[in-house]
């Protein structure tokens, strides 16, 4: 059975569960197989009418698709027009599933084998899969969340013919794929929003480099049994470009202490922590981070620009926050991540090079694409993202400073761009919305 009988989400959201069975392998169509997981959904006043098709492209890498609690912001300007094909990715969500234990006792060139058959081109082999199997090859448009704008240039580079008209908010990655440009910008960008985050809780600056020495000194444990290093307490700055991640890491920060002195951590903040810096829910995320950006061997770019900054050093007072990197030691401290280490180490060789983009396609590219830049993003560079509006034809930037990275899910930032690129498209009048 290839999908489900309808079920509600809410009172007014209908949808149903597609299956597709795809090769893990592309290159080998008759071996090994997985299958891929999408949600259909439509306003329940619609559902009987021929909408157009909408395909969600998540962030990632290593994203499961959306679980709507109902018909705000993204979500419901989608379905206002469209019947809405949300996806996850291969190796997430109900997707047949990767995690650390799958890797942990292969061969660490198997290992990067399978690792890299998770990337962008065998995500679009089986977005056409799904579009072939269930829609009968029906054209439909997109709409791409950070990495989910990786996943649209490389749709557009490999595939235009499927798409009618692409939305992309915050995720228009730069053309010339390079992560150590990628980190020399997103370094300063990090140490920014720390200086804001200190600005906005003076408070909080002494009890960090509390936390920061008690963890130095002592052997805490997570609930899991990890220990929780400072390097790792850091990364909850991976929080800091989303709207409400400041709040987010203050109120965590808040109930740090369970004694008046300061001095013993709470059960509470090893919870919460460990689980936000566990990856046990998108291990794929960090396994696949730095392949996002570029073709060749990364070889620790994050960790190699990290050790030329001081600043971001465990012992700096006051301590900074790392953002969205990725390090070597992550796959030796994080339980979820552990199975692999040996398989990444290989991948961040280059041994599985990928052709991301194609530039002299994108160059003329038919499809519409209306993509929201956010000036101040901490995870995709501004600057990278004009200079991709300005060599992929067709793509109309909508630059601003009104939000962050996570900006669509805000209201009328989807219905922005979907308002401009129906005026775009013309067409019949199911087309035009």
């Amino acid at each position: 059975m290839t999908h489900s009988a309808e079920y509600f989400i809410g009172t007014d959201i209908v949808a149903r569960d597609v299956w597709t069975t795809v090769p893990l392998d592309w290159a080998e169509p008759h071996g090994e197989t997985i299958r891929v997981f999408a949600r259909e959904l439509v306003a329940a006043e619609r559902r009987t009418e021929d909408l157009p098709l909408l395909v969600h492209l998540q962030g990632g890498p290593g994203g499961k698709g959306t679980r709507p609690l109902g018909r705000s912001a993204w979500v419901g300007a989608a379905l206002r027009r469209f019947r809405v094909v949300i996806p996850d990715q291969r190796g997430t969500g109900r997707s047949t599933p990767l995690s650390g234990a799958d890797f942990a006792a292969m061969p660490a060139a198997e290992a990067a084998r399978r690792l890299s058959l998770h990337r962008a081109d065998s995500i679009v082999r089986d977005l056409e899969a799904v579009r072939a199997t269930h829609y009968d090859g029906r054209q439909w448009w997109s709409i791409g969340q950070s990495y989910g704008g990786f996943l649209t240039l490389h749709y557009l580079s490999v595939a235009p013919e499927a798409l009618i008209a692409s939305a992309v908010t915050g995720g228009l990655a730069g053309l010339d794929p390079d992560p150590d440009e990628v980190y020399r910008r997103t370094f300063p960008r990090v140490a920014a929003k720390n200086r804001m985050f200190r600005e906005r809780t003076p408070h909080l600056t002494d009890r960090i480099s509390r936390i920061a020495d008690l963890l130095a000194a002592e052997d805490v444990r997570l609930p899991d049994g990890d220990r929780l290093t400072v390097r790792r307490f850091q990364t909850l700055g991976l929080d800091f470009g989303m709207a409400p991640g400041f709040d987010r890491v203050h109120w965590l920060l808040d109930e740090a202490f369970a004694d008046e002195a300061e001095t013993r951590l709470s059960e509470t903040f090893l919870a919460t922590v460990g689980s936000a810096t566990g990856f046990a829910a998108n291990p794929l995320f960090i396994a696949l981070q730095e392949s996002i950006y570029g073709p060749g061997p990364s070889a620790w770019a994050a960790q190699r620009a990290r050790d030329g900054l001081p600043g971001f050093a465990e012992t700096s007072r006051p301590l900074q926050f790392t953002g969205e990197m990725v390090f070597p030691w992550m796959f030796e401290e994080i339980r979820a991540l552990r199975g692999f280490r040996a398989g990444v180490e290989v991948l961040a060789a280059g041994t599985w090079p990928i052709d991301l983009y194609n530039v002299e396609r994108l160059a003329q590219n038919p499809v519409p694409v209306e993509a929201a830049v956010y000036f101040e993003d901490m995870y995709v560079d501004a600057g990278l993202s004009l200079d991709t509006a300005a060599r992929v034809s067709g793509v109309n930037a909508w630059v601003t400073n009104e939000y962050e990275h996570d900006g669509v899910h805000h209201e009328g930032v989807a219905e922005r761009l979907f308002t401009a690129l129906a005026h775009r498209i013309g067409g019949t009048p199911r087309d035009r919305l």
